[in-house]
């Protein structure tokens, strides 16, 4: 470990304060541990990877409010470049860690167009295979683009296996690529509850105007398949501000759906349940109902709903958050994973 980290690792364990989570200098991921709450003994796994929507920034703050809000531990994952050791998400053929999901009890997944080698793709399949809880986000349903060996091939995002067409986005999700429904970066995302969820427990908490996103609607093709079930629609905004306007005319007649929940079928008889959003950009979750929607949907996704507080869940922010902008090239060069270890949180400081 940095002499950095152990130095301030000491300084805490003197003070009595126990780092959420404490990061080797060639660790090639974060791990959050829960504190007590209704997740306590639950593990997540969260899978970053994507060039345009800084997931390598969103995930690392999910986690943090899922562990130190909620209880549950969670393990971050990275695109690393192998040579540096450094977080590059335009690498699509290295996520490490992936062998974590085998004790996972839900994947939380935000990667786009990865290309990864069979060693790592086999984890991801054995956790679909046995019908584990999935969340995915924004480009999740385009998650997959397997070039290579074709053991894996399935789960590509245009896939045409029969019985798995167009891969893990339509078969697990419940949609793949289609395109932008509101034009990409002109025009946010508002969300809207659907009429038919307004008592679903994913629902709690989510007042009106308080889900948003400066990241655009995504097509989807209506209606959604098998028992997928809308829970908020997207309003495309005619602007890059919470307070613009709708668009008028057809891009919102009807609303696509922004969130979904569904379940997928795994080997055998296996079943899982799936939250789905195309919302969940970095600069998404700077908004209290857009994160409120998100662990909302976790609970869910894990069968917890009946402890979703009538007000929605906790979602205050753990430490700074300032999400570099969505777009291509954007990311921040250099970072190492450590460079997301928590700092001492709100409970612990008050230890």
């Amino acid at each position: 470990m940095d002499s950095a980290l152990l130095t301030i690792a000491a300084g805490l364990l003197v003070a009595g304060v126990v780092p959420m989570a404490c990061v080797a200098s060639d660790a090639q991921w974060v791990r959050y541990d829960g504190s007590d709450g209704p997740g306590a003994g639950r593990h997540i796994v969260l899978v970053s990877g994507d060039e345009e929507y800084r997931s390598e920034e969103a995930l690392p703050q999910l986690g943090k409010i899922l562990a130190d809000r909620h209880g549950f531990t969670c393990t971050v994952l990275f695109a690393i470049d192998p040579a540096t050791g450094v977080i590059d998400p335009d690498v699509r053929t290295n996520i490490p860690g992936l062998e974590t999901l085998a004790e996972a009890d839900l994947m939380i997944i935000a990667t786009r167009f990865r290309n990864l080698p069979d060693p790592q793709m086999t984890h991801i399949d054995r956790y679909l295979r046995a019908g584990k809880p999935v969340v995915g986000l924004r480009t999740a349903t385009h998650a997959f683009a397997i070039e290579g060996s074709p053991t894996y091939k399935k789960y590509t995002w245009n896939g045409t296996e029969p019985g798995y067409e167009q891969g893990f986005g339509r078969q697990v999700l419940g949609e793949t690529w289609v395109a932008h429904h509101g034009h990409h970066g002109r025009e946010s995302t508002r969300g809207v509850i659907d009429p038919a969820a307004r008592t679903h427990p994913i629902a709690r908490g989510l007042a009106p105007g308080s889900v948003w996103g400066p990241t655009d609607v995504y097509r989807v093709r209506l209606p959604l398949p098998g028992d997928s079930q809308p829970i908020v629609l997207g309003q495309v905004v005619a602007g890059m501000d919470p307070s613009d306007p709708p668009v008028t005319g057809e891009k919102n007649e009807p609303m696509m759906p922004v969130a979904w929940t569904r379940t997928y079928a795994g080997a055998g008889d296996a079943r899982g349940r799936v939250f789905a959003t195309t919302m969940g950009a970095a600069t998404d979750l700077v908004a209290e109902g857009t994160r409120r929607m998100l662990v909302n949907g976790v609970y869910w996704a894990l069968g917890m709903e009946s402890l979703i507080p009538s007000a929605g869940t906790d979602v205050r922010l753990v430490g700074p958050y300032e999400p570099t902008d969505f777009g291509f090239g954007g990311a921040r060069k250099g970072v190492r994973p450590r460079a997301h270890a928590a700092a001492p949180t709100d409970k612990e400081a008050d230890r």
